[in-house]
């Protein structure tokens, strides 16, 4: 293990290593719970979407470790799922109106332009374009509109009352 992963050259220990990987594991595990709960809402099966948080969250976090050797756990994003369901699916009544299988169709075409602009060195530019300011209003604006869900799912804020 240790001339795989080059542990004293990262100054670590395997106990430390499972140490953090459990502090992670529990940071994480909600998101086996939530974005099944979440992409339901948009029509998808619940128990099929639990099922598929939990293989591409340990494939995912297998090929971080394995071929990348970093320490970086992956899981879907909160966010992202909770725009692809509530803003462009639709999901409690408002929305784009696509049916989820349209708005899965969307996420791969965007996936292959994000791979073309990705190749083409184009992200890096528009990266580099966006001031840091406004970068950190955009991710202040996620979390925002993530706890607007939460307060609209367990009827704090109610629309048309």
């Amino acid at each position: 293990m240790e001339k795989f992963f080059g542990l004293s050259e990262n100054k670590t220990t395997i106990s430390r290593e499972v140490i953090a990987g459990f502090t992670t594991f529990f940071a994480m595990v909600y998101i086996v719970f939530v974005n099944p709960s979440t992409l339901a809402d948009a029509g998808m099966p619940w128990g099929a979407v639990f099922l598929a948080t939990i293989f591409a969250a340990a494939i995912g976090t297998l090929v971080m470790g394995l071929f990348a050797n970093v320490p970086y756990a992956q899981a879907p994003g909160m966010g992202l799922n909770a725009f692809f369901t509530y803003t462009v699916v639709g999901g409690v009544g408002y929305g784009l109106g696509f049916t989820w299988q349209e708005a899965l169709a969307l996420v791969f075409i965007c996936g292959l332009i994000n791979i073309l602009i990705t190749v083409t060195r184009v992200r890096k530019q528009i990266i580099i374009a966006i001031p840091k300011s406004l970068q950190n209003a955009i991710s202040g604006g996620i979390g925002l509109f993530i706890a607007y869900i939460g307060l609209v799912n367990v009827n704090v804020i109610e629309f048309g009352v």
